[in-house]
């Protein structure tokens, strides 16, 4: 069972079946809009503005787990990042990535990518006091804090997990790969 079996709600409520990306790869994060990882959003639109017309999607699921850092509305999370950060991909309707109600598809990832990539030790201390804060991540594998970051192949199946401090414009080289472009 890969991502692309599910089927996951829009925004809007709609059903969104994820097996419409199979041939795409796609970038899965957890959002959130008040968060210090927030900025991200600007490098992760720069890699859907630039690989997008070569089959590269965001698949953005705010998450309020991490310090109710995802306040308001689907619709109020939109707004906002198209206002903030013009973002041009669509955000899903807002999820849980961890624990009894958490979404099939982050269960799915972090069965697939179980650790965290290793980073430099800058950030590896920084990720250790982000820890410390996360009430959710109680479980091997869970998703630490918001911008938890997964590279997801053409075939729906994670390749790549990225911890929150990791730079998204570091995920071109990879992204160029899976590609193939």
């Amino acid at each position: 069972m890969n991502i692309y079996d599910l089927k996951v709600k829009t925004r809007k409520g709609d059903d969104f079946e994820l097996s419409s990306l199979k041939g795409k790869v796609s970038l899965v994060v957890n959002t959130a809009t008040g968060c210090g990882f927030t900025p991200q959003y600007e490098a992760i639109e720069k890699l859907y503005e630039k690989y997008h017309d070569k089959g590269f999607e965001v698949l953005d699921f705010p998450c309020d787990q991490f310090g109710h850092q995802a306040p308001g509305t689907d619709e109020e999370i939109h707004n906002f990042c198209t206002a903030k950060y013009k973002t041009q991909f669509d955000q899903f309707a807002k999820i849980e990535v961890n624990g009894d109600n958490e979404s099939q598809v982050f269960t799915i990832l972090k069965e697939q990518q179980p650790n965290e990539e290793p980073v430099g030790l800058k950030n590896k201390m920084a990720m250790k006091a982000v820890k410390k804060m996360s009430k959710t991540c109680t479980e091997k594998g869970d998703i630490v804090w918001n911008f938890t970051k997964f590279l997801v192949d053409k075939n729906g199946n994670a390749i790549k997990r990225y911890d929150p401090t990791f730079d998204p414009a570091e995920i071109e080289k990879d992204l160029v790969e899976v590609l193939g472009a």
